[in-house]
């Protein structure tokens, strides 16, 4: 079980270029079953990092967090394939990420510095209803970007106020 998992992501690249689909690799998180010695696969972990500029190196820590997008202002139901937004929080230098600016320029008039979303950002999806998004993510495509743009428009990142829920990323 030592492969590397691939799916595909949406880039919010900081610096300004148009978003696109990337990569997202994932490594496996197994346990050994008691009873019959086998490895088990119990999660994977993304990698965002591999797509986010001067974000650091932390050794059995995550310099990133995740906001999860269950639904859209006015939805009564949730997405059945929700989505999640990966963002750097700590970066190599210690100063602060530049401003996203291809979500900046999706914001418009509505976009507010304190908080902007900053660094590269990554956007994968999941098959929802089960405990843990990352063992059910699946590829994302450029047709789910009006989504996206939709929720980006009005939200930032999940320390500022108006955000969405967060999913707490324990590393093993």
């Amino acid at each position: 079980m030592d492969d590397l998992l691939s799916y595909d992501a949406i880039l919010f690249p900081a610096d300004g270029r148009p978003p696109q689909v990337v990569e997202l690799p994932t490594s496996p998180l197994t346990r050994t079953n008691p009873q019959t010695g086998q490895l088990i696969l119990v999660s994977v972990m993304p990698h965002p990092e591999v797509h986010m500029d001067t974000i650091a190196d932390l050794p059995n820590q995550r310099a990133w967090r995740v906001q999860l997008v269950e639904s859209l202002d006015g939805m009564t139901k949730s997405f059945a394939n929700p989505y999640i937004i990966f963002y750097p929080v700590v970066s190599r230098t210690g100063a602060p990420f530049p401003v996203n600016r291809a979500i900046r320029e999706i914001q418009g008039n509505s976009f507010n510095e304190s908080s902007a979303w900053r660094g590269n950002i990554v956007v994968a999806k999941y098959r929802g209803g089960g405990s843990d998004p990352f063992i059910c993510l699946i590829d994302i495509s450029m047709a789910d970007f009006p989504i996206l743009k939709n929720y980006f428009l009005n939200r930032g990142p999940s320390s500022q106020v108006g955000s969405g829920p967060t999913l707490r990323v324990e590393s093993s």
